[in-house]
């Protein structure tokens, strides 16, 4: 089962899940907010993405930050604590489908791609 990671009310979530929806692909909605996220999971995202990937530094999130906060993030552990306590500031969609590798970010030419490969 394809899982999308993200929270719901998010413009870009939305896109990618009419994407989704339109080519009838059948998925779970995982959102951070309501659902929660594990420490263990979001070591796993940093394993294979990076924690500079999944850090969202262009949105607001991070734009509100106090600049000695936001100087403070140079390693995988504060950018983790940072992305548990607000998990706004993840770069989102964040998307996983069995025996295939994550997917961040959304584009009509990146999900073509992504799923023409399935």
């Amino acid at each position: 089962m394809i899982t999308m990671y993200g929270i719901k009310n998010c413009d870009t979530i939305k896109k990618a899940r009419r994407w989704l929806e339109a080519q009838q692909l059948e998925y779970r909605f995982h959102d951070y907010r309501a659902d929660g996220l594990e420490r263990a999971q979001l070591n796993a995202f940093i394993d294979e993405l990076g924690w500079e990937a999944l850090l969202n530094t262009r949105g607001t999130t991070w734009r509100k930050l106090d600049e000695n906060l936001r100087a403070s993030v140079t390693n995988a552990d504060a950018a983790a604590a940072l992305m548990l306590e607000m998990p706004a500031i993840i770069k989102r969609p964040l998307l996983c489908a069995p025996g295939k590798p994550m997917l961040l970010g959304f584009s009509d030419s990146s999900y073509q791609t992504y799923f023409n490969e399935v």
